[in-house]
């Protein structure tokens, strides 16, 4: 205790207050198996490198926004044997974010579209990759607020720069014109700049008509699916399954369309 005491000030002035944590721990170790000198050290800052780490993801994941309980392997593949694992393992390598390609993620509602790009969020942070998670039209709405009060290039931005852009429920509400307008936008300028994980419960043949205009559509939807790759999921809703065994009537498919999570 006493040498804790001593290193306590010194490790906080040089912001290595870290391995106080693990000080005390790490002394009884060294002194029961006999380490050298250097192999104390190296196990202090072993630790040290690991608690930042560490502190760097909850801060990743905290901007990004995604649920810290939405990860791979909280994801349940049992429940709807047709979803390729192999294809969704591949995606969490990251692979796709080096290339600046997009993921774009369909099926219908309840089949856990969000929990998976939320997951595929999850694993671009503990790469260090910069993620949002927004819902789209979420989005289109906090752009559009901002052509009041000056601030929409700066918003535009915040959309713009991280290394994955996860935009969920794609198609839930239709676009106005100004919100396609936006939604363009951030498709043209992340283009070959960075990830789009897109999630709809319409079948990409139905986006075309989102937009309203043709020539926006086209143009948008062909760098957003370029190079893109789509993975489908069908099967049982999680939602539904769950309401069936609590006894509950299972929703409408109206109310499922309206579910914020696919």
């Amino acid at each position: 205790m006493e040498l804790t005491h001593q290193l306590s000030g010194p490790l906080k002035q040089l912001r290595l207050s870290g391995m106080l944590e693990t000080l005390v721990a790490r002394t009884r170790q060294a002194v029961d198996g006999k380490w050298s000198y250097e192999e104390f050290l190296a196990r202090l800052v072993e630790d040290e490198v690991e608690r930042r780490a560490q502190k760097q993801l909850v801060q990743r994941l905290r901007r990004a926004n995604v649920q810290t309980s939405k990860t791979l392997e909280g994801f349940d593949f049992s429940f709807n044997p047709g979803i390729n694992r192999q294809q969704i393992l591949a995606l969490a390598s990251g692979e796709y974010i080096r290339q600046k390609r997009n993921v774009l993620i369909c099926g219908p509602a309840g089949v856990g579209k969000s929990h998976l790009a939320q997951a595929l969020g999850h694993e671009a942070c503990r790469q260090g990759y910069p993620v949002v998670y927004v819902n789209t039209h979420k989005l289109v709405q906090h752009l559009h607020s901002g052509r009041a009060d000056g601030s929409q290039e700066r918003r535009l931005e915040s959309y713009l720069r991280p290394a994955v852009l996860i935009l969920d429920d794609f198609g839930l509400r239709a676009l106005s014109a100004q919100g396609a307008e936006d939604l363009y936008d951030v498709i043209c300028e992340r283009y070959e700049q960075g990830s789009i994980v897109l999630t709809s419960n319409r079948a990409p043949t139905e986006w075309p008509e989102l937009f309203g205009n043709p020539l926006l559509a086209s143009a948008g939807l062909d760098r957003l699916a370029h190079h893109a790759e789509t993975v489908v999921m069908t099967g049982r809703s999680y939602r539904a399954a769950g309401r069936r065994g609590s006894g509950e009537p299972l929703p409408s498919a109206d109310q499922n369309e309206a579910a914020n999570e696919g």
